[in-house]
């Protein structure tokens, strides 16, 4: 096929690219901002644009398909000259459906932990060299690939978003897939945006539940009461498998699982990332691998990229870097890091940066997340602001959102990277969270400081 990317430069639009043009499909793209490392290996592929923005020259009737990314708007000069030739326009979830009829499609889904879960089955599938097609949102360490597609796999593992597919299609991205076998994590209101109230947001899971296979399987978090209470009242006829927290124990700073086979010593912690493990385990189970030998390919897991990951150990402190933002997960990897090190002092460094997270309404839901932590820095950038037209936060109203004794706001870049990288930690534990950049944060300079 001749496939032409509209917004080429996403996370996952380039990775898919990528993965079309090894298929020998014939690609091209635009993008209007390129940033790393979808520039570099757009480059070395040969595919990256040979100047920023969008060219409707470039969109002609011999193209087959536009896959259209979320970043490009209704406005967009390609996209407004691939509906003039009438042209098959697709959203990326729906090209990835028509790419995967034929296999069996695994999504997992859920507010939180959709990484997570989906590493953990690939780093057990992995392991015990079983090859698979995936999508998954971060790489794991021992790979650089978020997406690969084959003719022979016979799986197809979805991180599956409930995030709208394009500007065109408003729908969200897992109601493309209509998975065989799904999982649910949780649900947590967020993507405040386009989903103004929690009814609204449940509802796309509710559906979601629906788009399963009949006679599929949806394995779901028992310990979400709402989610229980949604998955078993649902009348599709598919059959239901809960989980729930499994039994572990912690000595000397390292998190223990309790199986049949004996206490398993994990590299990663926190309940919610034990719930993952619980989770992955069926799913994995459901993909061809039995407990005893997920439990052997689970003790190497160090975690998805971003999602608690370790950055550096000094003599007696920590640093962490977590994609958490929603105050469900803010909240879970607060509570989860105290506990590990429940010796030590917990600073937080939160970012502002998601549309929820900079909403004067939204913001109120973070009241107490952050109470285990024993220092809260709070950031935004005035960059993330303009993009998202969102008008600056009051650090008062801050303040009185999260309700933390010991908060500090702070609104300035140069101000935060001062009190970062001039800070002495000793017996710290400091965690990084946000989706964002911190701006642009010299990481191998605040590594040092520890």
């Amino acid at each position: 096929m001749r496939i032409h990317f509209i917004a080429i430069g996403g996370s996952a639009m380039h990775s898919l690219a990528l993965e079309m043009q090894a298929l020998g499909h014939e690609v091209s793209g635009s993008d209007d901002t390129l940033f790393e490392p979808s520039k570099s290996k757009l480059e070395a592929a040969g595919l990256l644009p040979d100047a920023l923005g969008w060219f409707p020259e470039k969109i002609t009737s011999q193209l087959e398909v536009i896959v259209l990314g979320m970043h490009a708007k209704k406005e967009n000069p390609e996209l407004k000259r691939a509906l003039e030739l009438n042209l098959t326009i697709q959203s990326y979830p729906e090209f990835i459906a028509a790419q995967t009829q034929k296999k069996t499609r695994v999504v997992i889904a859920g507010s939180h932990g959709k990484t997570t879960i989906t590493s953990m089955v690939l780093h057990a599938l992995n392991y015990h060299d079983q090859p698979t097609d995936f999508m998954v949102g971060a790489p794991l360490s021992n790979s650089a690939k978020t997406f690969n597609l084959s003719a022979e796999n016979d799986f197809m593992l979805l991180e599956g978003d409930e995030y709208l597919s394009s500007a065109l299609d408003p729908q969200p991205k897992f109601l493309w897939y209509t998975p065989e076998i799904a999982l649910i994590s949780g649900i947590a209101w967020d993507h405040v945006n386009v989903f103004p109230t929690y009814d609204t947001y449940k509802l796309q899971f509710e559906i979601f539940i629906g788009t399963i296979r009949q006679g599929g399987v949806l394995v779901y978090n028992e310990a979400d009461l709402e989610l229980k209470k949604l998955v078993e009242s649902h009348p599709h006829p598919i059959k239901k498998m809960g989980y729930h927290t499994p039994q572990h124990f912690i000595r000397e700073g390292i998190t223990y699982l309790v199986t049949e086979e004996g206490d398993l010593p994990l590299q990663i912690f926190g309940a919610h990332n034990l719930q993952n493990l619980a989770g992955a385990q069926w799913i994995a189970q459901l993909m061809g691998i039995d407990s005893t030998d997920f439990y052997e390919a689970i003790l190497s897991f160090k975690g998805a990229s971003k999602r608690l990951e370790l950055m550096v150990k000094g003599e007696d402190s920590l640093l962490f870097k977590d994609f958490a933002h929603a105050p469900s997960k803010v909240e879970a990897s607060c509570q989860a890091l105290k506990r590990q090190f429940e010796k030590k002092k917990l600073t937080v460094c939160l970012e502002l940066h998601t549309y929820s997270s900079l909403d004067p309404y939204f913001i109120k839901n973070y009241a107490h997340t952050l109470a285990h932590a024993d220092e809260v820095i709070v950031f935004y950038d005035a960059e993330a602001l303009q993009i998202k037209n969102r008008a600056p936060l009051a650090p008062l109203l801050i303040e009185k959102a999260f309700q933390h004794p010991a908060l500090t706001c702070i609104t300035e870049v140069d101000q935060l990277h001062s009190v970062l990288l001039s800070r002495k930690f000793s017996n710290e534990v400091l965690v990084m969270m946000s989706s964002g950049s911190f701006g642009r944060i010299d990481w191998e300079h605040l590594k040092e400081r520890f």
